[in-house]
């Protein structure tokens, strides 16, 4: 009796489910064809890839952006851009190699102090990690970089949403950033809120 329940429940559920379910490689390759604007998000980051992280300290799947499109269901061609996100100061949760990690103190002084979502437990900060941001850029075939936290870079950054009111040190990081890892840095994160951003694009048309 209590199988059958089970069953007449999984059934209810599947039914309540109906209108939320869809084709997704049909209805994302429709939109294209259509002419319309697809964005496809990978899931974790890039070091916590299963083929290219920090083994075992990794996740349970490949996080590059191929892999994205194979969740998908497009094509490699299909795709105009591919736009790597960089934090300014990388974080890590729990174990795991982090070569460029500062102490807690250094991190506090520069006011990054970070918790995990889910684990609730305090993450290390360590400085850019320039060599793994072009082995990213080179394996994900990055044709533009999208930076965040630079309001890291001292209280005058916040919330600035033009190339020309950050402050010199973060307009020359950004500047570094794009000449050693050669992809373009295009988009810029200055503080949490949406609306906390510097398009480069729009500023160059």
């Amino acid at each position: 009796m209590d199988r059958a329940k089970r069953v007449l429940k999984q059934a209810k559920d599947v039914e309540e489910l109906k209108p939320y379910l869809t084709d997704v490689p049909e209805d994302i390759n429709s939109a294209v064809e259509d002419g319309k604007k697809v964005l496809v998000e990978s899931s974790q980051g890039f070091g916590l890839s299963l083929y290219y992280g920090t083994y075992p300290y990794v996740t349970s799947k490949d996080t590059t952006a191929s892999m994205a499109l194979v969740d998908v269901g497009i094509g490699p061609r299909r795709v105009k851009d591919v736009i790597v996100v960089f934090k300014t100061f990388p974080t890590r949760v729990g174990e795991g190699p982090f070569p460029t990690a500062m102490s807690e103190e250094e991190a506090e002084r520069l006011g990054i102090v970070e918790y995990g979502t889910v684990t609730g437990r305090r993450r290390r900060v360590g400085h850019f990690d320039f060599k793994l941001a072009r082995y990213a850029a080179m394996i994900n075939s990055a044709s533009q970089i999208a930076l965040t936290c630079v309001d890291y870079f001292g209280e005058e950054n916040k919330g600035v949403r033009s190339l020309d009111e950050l402050t010199r040190e973060a307009r020359e990081f950004v500047e570094t950033v794009e000449k050693k890892v050669n992809v373009p840095v295009t988009l810029i994160s200055t503080g949490p809120d949406l609306e906390d951003t510097i398009d480069i694009r729009e500023e160059k048309v």
